[in-house]
């Protein structure tokens, strides 16, 4: 059965531009391996795909999501190639190239330290008539492992395989199709996101229009603020411990203090740059133990820490706060008791080569370090974007504010960062350069506002560029028409057909207040100020 995600797409082919037949496509699909001349490269397949398959992945490794299928909505010629990057690092690539071609080029990103094709956003692209390719970042699975004394599959990880999969991409569409493209585009999210600005610093020319969201810039930092979590909460035997119902009582305490800010009591924050929690309401008195409803003096100060800034051993702010509001979803994964994967096997198999190294003993000083070591400048914090922007791209950058893996602060500090180095405000870097703040959505989807913004397969919501970031950019890039705004939509939980409501999302620095005289529902009762 068609899942109502394929099914929402599926009207895409109702305005896809004439194309030639299946059986033409096919036969060109089949015949394209013998057309193939790529250095480096080896060719492992060329398969016609029918649009209705639901794509069986067998070599998927097991520890990415979304494997080991993937549902194909649109019939697609599918390439797959293994490409030498050094003489001890290789990266695998995939090429799906759609009958219903509207002659764009597009590239997906990964996310985490993932060696992970992200399959979805292929399908995703391909269905919207993109021709695109995706790349599993130099490594499989997504462990950090393969990174041990292997400092080519850093290289791969930091840009290389983002980059060598551009250039081959371009090399494959203009040979399958006549008219090659005519503009070129990026999808992505998380590492994704860093990808993409990754990109911007380091091949201006490699994108006319990049859609980044969530992204894992000021990477290094990122790392260690994950990683020192641990620290603060303990394992789950410690008392400084919470359970996940004990961080739900944070969550409404929380949502109790700064819901109404906005204007507005819809359950979500807003703007959380206005939010600053005092958590001892939650302190149970004196004689008062076990509670449901109140919490011991050490965990509510435990919950109070996560909330403050990273600062390095001089005093140095590293990385910005958690996003108070994103309890709920951080603590079955940053405050689970257990150090946080990502980070430990960075510092294991980058910082250190040690294997044995744990995040159960991380320090302000371990930090210092990964900072000081930067491989290939994966920091991706370079704030001089002028070769980018003279190349005429454009950017969109956004960001949930209910973020529980990457703050949101971070990515206001990069814009700032980027006016403050360019000379530029936001006026003027707005001409190539937009960033959006989007209420209630978590880690680059999912949370519970108006997150879906077609940033995603998921998160389809109609092919309208105010309703779909990668449109929005295409319209932006084609037409010379920027986004004022995101429009995000809210489907019901449990019937993912049923909109509940919509939501216009603002362009950084402004914010969103509700002015009524409506109900929060109603998108037209909400302003950017």
């Amino acid at each position: 059965m068609v899942s109502i995600f394929a099914f929402r797409l599926l009207a895409l082919g109702s305005v896809a531009f004439a194309s030639q037949s299946r059986s033409d496509f096919q036969s060109k699909c089949t015949q394209f391996a013998d057309k193939i001349h790529i250095p480096n490269a080896k060719v492992n397949f060329v398969e016609f795909v029918a649009g209705g398959t639901n794509l069986s992945i067998p070599d998927y490794p097991s520890s990415c999501s979304y494997g080991p299928y993937q549902e194909i909505t649109v019939d697609i010629c599918r390439v797959a190639m293994a490409v030498t990057t050094s003489n001890s690092s290789e990266l695998t690539l995939e090429a799906w190239f759609p009958r219903e071609y509207k002659g764009r080029f597009s590239s997906t990103g990964n996310g985490g330290i993932s060696g992970c094709i992200q399959y979805y956003d292929l399908a995703y692209t391909a269905q919207l008539g993109f021709a695109t390719v995706g790349a599993n970042n130099g490594h499989n699975g997504t462990s950090g492992e393969s990174f041990y004394h292997n400092t080519e599959v850093v290289k791969d990880f930091a840009y290389r395989s983002l980059h060598t999969g551009v250039v081959i991409g371009k090399e494959l569409t203009k040979a399958f199709y006549e008219e090659g493209f005519n503009k070129s585009y990026y999808l992505g999210c998380s590492t994704g996101g860093r990808q993409g600005w990754k990109a911007i610093q380091k091949y201006p020319n490699d994108f006319d229009g990049v859609v980044a969201g969530a992204p894992a810039i000021n990477f290094i930092n990122l790392l260690s603020w994950s990683g020192h979590f641990y620290p603060i909460i303990g394992s789950t035997s410690s008392d400084t411990y919470l359970t996940p119902v004990e961080w739900e009582l944070v969550h409404k305490e929380t949502i109790r203090q700064c819901d109404a800010i906005d204007g507005a009591e819809d359950g979500i924050i807003e703007d959380p740059d206005l939010c600053v929690p005092v958590l001892s309401p939650l302190i149970c008195p004196q004689g008062v133990s076990n509670s449901s409803s109140c919490l011991t003096s050490t965990k509510v100060n435990t919950a109070q820490q996560v909330l403050l800034p990273f600062y390095g051993k001089d005093g140095t702010l590293l990385y910005p706060r958690m996003q108070p509001g994103s309890e709920i979803y951080a603590s079955s994964i940053m405050y689970n008791g257990q150090p946080f994967s990502y980070s430990q096997d960075w510092f294991r198999y980058v910082v250190y080569n040690d294997s044995s190294w744990s995040g159960e003993n991380f320090s302000v000083a371990d930090a210092a370090v990964a900072l000081a070591q930067n491989p290939y400048n994966i920091q991706t914090w370079d704030g001089d974007l002028s070769p980018f922007n003279k190349a005429g791209g454009k950017v969109l950058h956004y960001h949930g504010m209910q973020d529980h893996l990457i703050s949101s602060d971070d990515s206001k500090l990069y814009y700032s960062h980027v006016a403050n180095t360019m000379d530029l405000p936001p006026a003027i870097l707005d001409e190539f350069y937009r960033f959006f703040t989007v209420s209630g959505m978590s880690h680059c989807s999912n949370g519970d506002g108006a997150s879906n913004i077609g940033q995603g397969l998921q998160t389809y919501a109609g092919n309208d560029p105010q309703d779909n970031v990668l449109m929005a950019m295409v319209k932006w890039v084609e037409e010379g028409v920027p986004p004022e705004t995101i429009r995000g939509t809210k489907f019901s939980d449990t019937d993912s057909s049923v909109v509940e409501y919509r939501r216009k999302h603002c362009r950084w620095p402004r914010r969103n207040v509700f002015k009524g005289p409506g109900n929060y529902t109603d998108e037209d009762s909400w302003k950017c100020t």
